[in-house]
């Protein structure tokens, strides 16, 4: 039996995660950061200036911005939340445009000045939007994670109050990346998942299962990216592995070319929100496994991409989808009634076999390595019940499947610093 803190806790942190969100995270965050900005100069800013950390930079390049006709960059996230003006709705801020607005969009990133720059910051998710309107000038940071307020400013004075996020009352969850690697493992995890009461999370999962498998099935109907969904379907035989890659995949290929459907994000990105989900819920429809089962192995898939990441950070040079395609191969092995070291073996199983793929920004080919995180997934759980397993010594692989998670955290953290440094030079060059 576990403690009542830690099922608190868990279930927190859960609460916390599984949030929806149109669009790419990174320009949904600029969106919401300039939607705040227009509020509190009471309207269009005539400048603004854009500081944010180089992995912000990296994954708003390339990738279209909803509701915008697509256009993509960081001057048509800034551009589409101002007009917007809407900062409540957090990261569905662009919900409420119309096609009518993206012509206004278009004029007011010709009429703004805007300046760019990167942040010179600690911190991987950091931006920082100066406006000037008038003779005011208001400033709002956001850091951390994508809706984490940090200062809000007008004329100098702080109204930070008035729009940051309300924080839990209750001491004992602790929201930092520390808290939650030291908290979580995964044993408990798979004991959280069989024995929680569902009724809190329910509405949580549910709406999981909702936005996740209507952007996948979208990415499936119409052609979006390289279609990478729809390829893996009209190739080779169709069986329940391939379809949980192409669902996985359809649902990258609609969302990173500016899909306005909104997903339900885990760890900060929609791309792992869909990873960790969807695979999930085709293996439980195709096989006929009941409803509670479903949310329950959601929990675990969740939770245990939640762990990885905890140890990684919010953006890297590591490719989050490979930490979710992780969690959902834990996941589809808990549904299918794996034992607790089936289910620790699947994870690293597929830690060790595609460790290491790199993040250059989110763009029409994350499709593809989702389906190849996911596919890493159920090749682990596939080896797992069989027998087969990479041991202590393989390369990162280390006794016991924490200490392999923190190895990971360590390559994807401390190991892979330059190479992300790299990377953002690389695309900053095209």
């Amino acid at each position: 039996m576990l403690s009542s803190e830690i099922i608190a806790n868990y279930t927190a942190i859960l609460q916390d995660e599984l949030r929806p969100a149109m669009g790419c995270t990174e320009p949904i965050a600029i969106a919401y950061a300039a939607s705040i900005l227009t509020n509190v100069l009471g309207g269009q800013a005539e400048e603004i200036s854009v500081g944010l950390s180089g992995n912000i930079i990296k994954n708003v390049k390339s990738v279209v911005v909803p509701a915008t006709g697509g256009m993509h960059g960081i001057e048509s996230a800034v551009a589409a939340g101002v007009i917007a003006n809407a900062y409540r709705k957090k990261l569905e801020v662009l919900g409420v445009l119309e096609e009518k607005d993206i012509e206004q969009i278009a004029v007011y990133k010709e009429r703004c000045q805007m300046g760019i720059y990167e942040l010179n910051s600690r911190c991987s998710f950091d931006l920082k939007l100066i406006g000037k309107r008038g003779t005011d000038t208001a400033t709002v940071r956001i850091t951390d994670n994508h809706t984490n307020v940090v200062d809000v400013s007008l004329n100098g004075i702080s109204l930070l109050s008035r729009y940051c996020e309300a924080h839990r009352e209750d001491a004992s969850f602790k929201n930092t990346k520390e808290f939650r690697e030291m908290l979580l493992n995964v044993e408990d995890i798979v004991t959280f998942a069989e024995e929680t009461d569902l009724e809190e999370l329910r509405p949580y999962l549910e709406k999981q299962i909702e936005l996740n498998t209507a952007i996948a099935e979208e990415g499936l109907q119409n052609y979006y990216g390289a279609s990478i969904g729809q390829l893996l379907l009209q190739t080779g035989s169709v069986d329940v592995s391939r379809k949980a890659r192409a669902y996985a995949a359809a649902g990258s290929d609609a969302r990173m070319s500016g899909c306005e459907l909104a997903v339900c994000i885990i760890s900060g990105s929609g791309n792992q929100g869909i990873t960790a989900s969807v695979p999930v819920i085709v293996y439980a429809r195709e096989n006929g496994i009941d409803h509670e089962r479903l949310l329950r192995a959601l929990i675990v898939s969740n939770l245990i991409t939640v762990h990885q990441k905890a140890g990684i950070g919010c953006l890297s040079a590591y490719c989050g989808a490979i930490s979710a395609g992780c969690g959902c191969g834990a996941g589809i092995a808990f549904l299918l009634g794996g034992t607790y070291d089936q289910i620790a073996q699947t994870i690293v199983n597929a830690v060790a076999i595609l460790s290491g793929t790199i993040c250059d920004g989110a763009k029409p080919s994350c499709a593809a390595k989702i389906a190849m995180a996911v596919e890493a997934g159920i090749l682990g759980y596939e080896m797992a019940k069989t027998g087969r397993q990479f041991y202590a010594g393989d390369g990162i692989v280390t006794e016991g499947v924490d200490n392999t998670i923190r190895n990971v955290g360590r390559l994807a953290r401390d190991g892979m610093g330059e190479t992300d440094k790299e990377i953002i030079r690389i695309m900053l060059e095209q």
